[in-house]
């Protein structure tokens, strides 16, 4: 990036750059992929009890990719979509309501499963096979 960048544009950029190559990122890191000041982060935190970042002993925030998610969700709620606060909070509880719990999900397609067991199984006999060969 030249210095002729303004944090405008490296925000605008942010996006297309996957945060999933840290496990956690500071609040500068994302500040700029999120293209929303600090101290407005810092507000949303005391204002959405679902975004909770972990804090460090010397309480620095270490935001995960979902902490991320969850805040360009709240930032088009507010900013594109024109939630108030109340709103957009309300609004963020109707789609947690709404997200099945992992136990409730679907599970795979049962041919899919047996073919899975299968291979695990021939596999274990490929490592016995070529154990008890040497």
């Amino acid at each position: 990036m030249s210095t002729t960048d303004t944090g405008i544009a490296a925000a605008e950029r942010a996006p297309l750059e996957p945060p999933q190559l840290k496990l956690y990122h500071s609040i500068r890191e994302v500040s700029e992929m999120t293209a929303v000041k600090p101290f407005v982060l810092r507000f949303w935190e005391s204002e959405f009890p679902q975004l909770r970042p972990k804090t460090t002993r010397g309480g620095r925030r270490q935001y995960r990719v979902d902490d991320i998610k969850l805040l360009l969700l709240i930032k088009k709620l507010l900013y594109t979509d024109g939630y108030t606060i109340d709103g957009a909070r309300r609004r963020l509880r109707e789609i947690k309501d709404k997200e099945l719990p992992q136990m409730e999900l679907p599970f795979a397609n049962p041919r899919r499963t047996a073919a899975v067991s299968r291979a695990v199984a021939e596999l274990r006999d490929l490592v016995r096979f070529i154990d008890h060969g040497n």
